[in-house]
């Protein structure tokens, strides 16, 4: 008499194997990744800032039409000082500093401190930052925080 169990286990170890099976070309390959500087056409350059360190990002618009880029407006702040902002335009650097992307003219982002007082449904109140008015990246900063310090996928 046999026992059911590793009958009951083959389904689960077929697809394991075959989970497996179709992993390993993929593994097998390997992608040389190019930095965006080195790229003969560009979709972004970037131009740092010897004092400041904060580069001036330039996307094409074929790149931003890719990483479909999304912006608002700086508020001033409901309690009359300070600033509010999306939640989603906020970034953390390595450091804990808050920071966001502006957008100066067309195409071209530049990454600015924040001073956070509070976050509360999504809604960022800060002391420091761009003034009320200025246009901030909220959808597609992180990718923009990446193409900066030369990260790629």
């Amino acid at each position: 008499m046999t026992s059911q169990k590793p009958l009951r286990r083959l389904p689960l170890a077929a697809a394991v194997c075959a989970a497996l099976a179709f992993s390993l070309p993929a593994c097998a390959q390997t992608a040389a990744v190019t930095p965006v500087s080195a790229v003969g056409n560009q979709p972004a350059t970037v131009e740092k800032n010897a004092s400041t360190g904060i580069a001036k990002l330039t996307v094409t618009g074929r790149a931003l039409e890719r990483l479909g880029l999304q912006t608002d407006t700086v508020k001033p702040a409901p309690s009359g000082t300070g600033i509010a902002l999306p939640y989603s335009a906020l970034l953390y650097d390595a450091n804990g500093k808050t920071w966001v992307y502006t957008s100066p003219s067309p195409g071209a982002f530049e990454r600015q401190e924040v001073g956070v007082v509070r976050v509360e449904g999504g809604v960022v109140t800060a002391t420091a930052g761009p003034p009320a008015g200025t246009t901030i990246v909220t959808v597609g900063a992180a990718e923009l925080f990446g193409t900066e310090f030369g990260t790629a996928k």
